[in-house]
């Protein structure tokens, strides 16, 4: 029905950049909130961004300046833009996306595969 597909992941030393991507494809109607997420190994999946359909932005503290959510509406795509990586922000970094469909005009939760994102010190 719908899918969403990760890209960007990688290693990276600290301090370097990378962009992460998640692009939605399939029955949609509407993408309400997008959001990425990262589980680190032995932890619990955590929020590290999301950006609402009116723009709305939010960010877990350890990333606050950081890293930066934005979105192709057009395109149904996601973005992150992370900077200044640390090691601790290694982690499987999935993409969620809160979608209404065609087929029947309700909302359902998607996720991506995951990307993996190391930091190397």
């Amino acid at each position: 029905q719908v899918q969403l597909v990760e890209s960007g992941g990688g290693l990276v030393q600290a301090g370097g950049s990378l962009r992460l991507s998640c692009a939605a494809s399939g029955i949609i109607l509407k993408i309400n909130k997008m959001a990425w997420y990262r589980q680190a190994p032995g932890k619990q999946r955590d929020l590290v961004a999301y950006i609402a359909d009116d723009g709305g932005i939010d960010y877990t503290d350890s990333v606050k300046g950081r890293f930066t959510i934005s979105r192709d509406n057009a395109q149904n795509t996601v973005y992150l833009q992370m900077n200044s990586l640390r090691p601790e922000d290694t982690a499987v970094y999935y993409c969620y996306a809160d979608v209404v469909v065609y087929h029947d005009y309700r909302v359902y939760d998607y996720w991506g595969q995951g990307t993996q994102v190391t930091v190397s010190s």
